[in-house]
């Protein structure tokens, strides 16, 4: 896949609006019952960058970072100040947050992931983009220290322990990451008299799946 592991800048991504989208089919029955349905197992987000520009050295920003990207060809991070961390936003990240799985006692390798939890329901959203050096793992509720216990690739989410956890143990894990997206379009416009008039640019940015 096209991608630069490199962040858009998180200065131009704050104040942006966006967030997950869902696909629903949805068929009404001859007798008004409905049928519902989703092609997707996983949400995907959206966001506009545009809203965020505040000076016109902001677009001289957003400019140089489009082109480096080509417009859609290569994907980028995006830090979504809404949802960027493992636990709650007021909180640092720490080890206990999320419960990533269970050790079987042969399996090293383990995929990061963040559960939204809502009653008896919940959705395990896998994270491919973690923040380098915000992971923390722990074991039966035990700290882990990285390179020691365990490593973490930064490009997939996928975390290795040196050794393989025992059958039934708890692995859990706190962290920050991206979301991994790319521009939604090929064009930016933008002049400097609407700018001044308080227009700015429409910048569609949508999640990838990796």
């Amino acid at each position: 896949m096209n991608f630069h592991e490199i962040r858009f800048p998180p200065s131009l991504s704050f104040g942006s609006v966006g967030g997950p989208e869902r696909r629903t089919e949805v068929v009404t029955l001859a007798n008004g019952y409905e049928e519902r349905n989703t092609p997707w197992a996983h949400s995907r987000r959206r966001y506009d960058a545009g809203v965020s520009m505040r000076s016109l050295d902001d677009v001289e920003v957003l400019i140089a970072f489009f082109e480096a990207r080509q417009g859609q060809l290569f994907g980028f991070r995006w830090k979504d100040w809404a949802d960027f961390k493992s636990g709650l936003p007021s909180r640092a990240a720490a080890y206990q947050d999320q419960l990533i799985a269970w050790g079987d006692g042969e399996t090293t390798a383990f995929q990061l992931i963040k559960t939204y939890k809502s009653g008896a329901h919940g959705y395990a959203r896998p994270i491919r983009k973690p923040v380098a050096g915000s992971v923390k793992l722990g074991l039966q509720g035990d700290p882990l220290i990285e390179t020691v216990h365990y490593t973490v690739d930064e490009t997939t989410g996928i975390v290795t322990f040196a050794d393989a956890p025992a059958a039934g143990a708890d692995i859990t894990a706190g962290f920050e990451f991206d979301v991994p997206v790319r521009f939604d379009t090929d064009r930016i416009q933008t002049s400097v008299a609407s700018f001044q008039a308080g227009d700015v640019p429409s910048v569609p940015v949508v999640e990838l799946r990796i």
